[in-house]
């Protein structure tokens, strides 16, 4: 089990590690800084953390023995002459790095390959460590990119990349709001999934749509690749085949509205979520903090409470702020109010280890 976490907030990069039985915060990195989401890469240990400095925009650092390095961070090609694309609010649309949304090592068989998100919409592959990085231009080019949208975001973006243990060369992306995308070539062509998943935001004749859909996370079971589990905008959604289709899970109390979604490493029945109240509101229900777990495939949720705040808590999670470690024991996740719980047990109870960070973007173990 790994005895160390990797806090990504407004405010900078936080260590937290194990000690003496007690969670605690040990390090700080770029203090001050908005660092949206860092990734350890377990093939070598390194550490890569992106950073969003507004007015200077996004850069991306890399861990050394030392401290940390800045390394190049990905970037758009030039538009075509007299080329012009415009954003859902009918804006130009920059061909520009906004924002780093999601970072993912590539599989045991290709050392130094990392997979990179971003806003709006297009996603990178480093075979260097993340000193150099290539656009993937079969998706960027994909006709039906044209059609994506923003969901929390302005822009679209592509937040979830699940490679394929048993197969590097097969990846999904899932895109805010675009649906998932999947390829089985490394990325030099893309095929639409998501068949079965239901979007009730959108006009009638869209809702069942795969392009339409607003996936909030995408995860992939490592021991059994074919179950995915997808937290939606508008419910859960689990697949048996891969993402080909999904089937709905309703009646699960109580929300099904959230943003995270993880699944345990070798029991592809068990998911952990921290359902909201969906829309304009954005808050726990009746101001209660809590998580569910299903064992079995959603047919049953638990609601798990146990040291976690049950009245005026206004804590938001945001997709990448729920993070389970490879054993599959130990749970983190950390809210928009600068909260930070970890469990032991699988969620059965938790311990706070801080309420007083900056808002929280993403929980990792290391």
């Amino acid at each position: 089990m790994s005895d160390t976490l990797l806090i990504s907030s407004r405010k900078g990069l936080f260590t937290v590690s194990r000690k003496a039985g007690q969670w605690e915060i040990t390090g700080t990195d770029f203090l001050g800084d908005n660092v949206s989401i860092t990734l350890t890469d377990r093939r070598d240990g390194r550490h890569y953390a992106a950073l969003d400095h507004g007015h200077f925009g996004v850069k991306l650092h890399r861990s050394t023995a030392t401290g940390w390095e800045e390394i190049a961070a990905p970037t758009y090609p030039p538009k075509p002459d007299g080329y012009e694309e415009y954003d859902m609010w009918s804006r130009p649309l920059n061909w520009s790095t906004a924002r780093i949304w999601a970072l993912e090592a590539g599989g045991s068989d290709e050392p130094g390959v990392i997979w990179c998100g971003t806003l709006p919409g297009g996603l990178f592959r480093s075979t260097d460590h993340g000193q150099s990085w290539e656009m993937i231009r079969a998706l960027w080019d994909h006709p039906k990119r044209k059609q994506w949208m923003g969901g929390g975001a302005d822009l679209p973006g592509i937040h979830s990349i699940c490679v394929d243990p048993r197969n590097s060369r097969r990846v999904w992306v899932a895109v805010s709001t675009g649906g998932i995308w999947f390829t089985e070539d490394a990325g030099a062509s893309w095929a639409q999934r998501g068949e079965g998943m239901r979007a009730e935001h959108v006009p009638p004749e869209l809702t069942r749509d795969p392009i339409a859909q607003d996936v909030h996370c995408l995860a992939q079971c490592p021991a059994a690749p074919y179950r995915m589990w997808v937290q939606h905008h508008n419910g859960i959604f689990v697949s048996s085949d891969e993402g080909k289709t999904f089937s709905e899970i309703n009646g699960v109390e109580p929300s099904t509205f959230g943003f995270p979604v993880v699944v345990h490493p070798r029991e592809p029945d068990t998911a952990w979520f921290v359902p909201e109240i969906k829309d304009e509101k954005r808050i726990p229900l009746d101001g209660k903090l809590i998580v569910t777990r299903t064992r079995d495939s959603g047919k049953s949720f638990d609601v798990l409470t146990k040291g976690l705040p049950q009245s005026h808590a206004y804590d938001v999670v945001y997709r990448h702020a729920l993070a389970l470690d490879e054993a599959g024991d130990r749970l983190a996740f950390g809210s928009t109010t600068g909260g930070l719980w970890v469990s032991e047990d699988q969620g059965d109870s938790w311990a706070c280890v801080t309420h007083t960070l900056p808002p929280i973007y993403s929980v990792r173990f290391a």
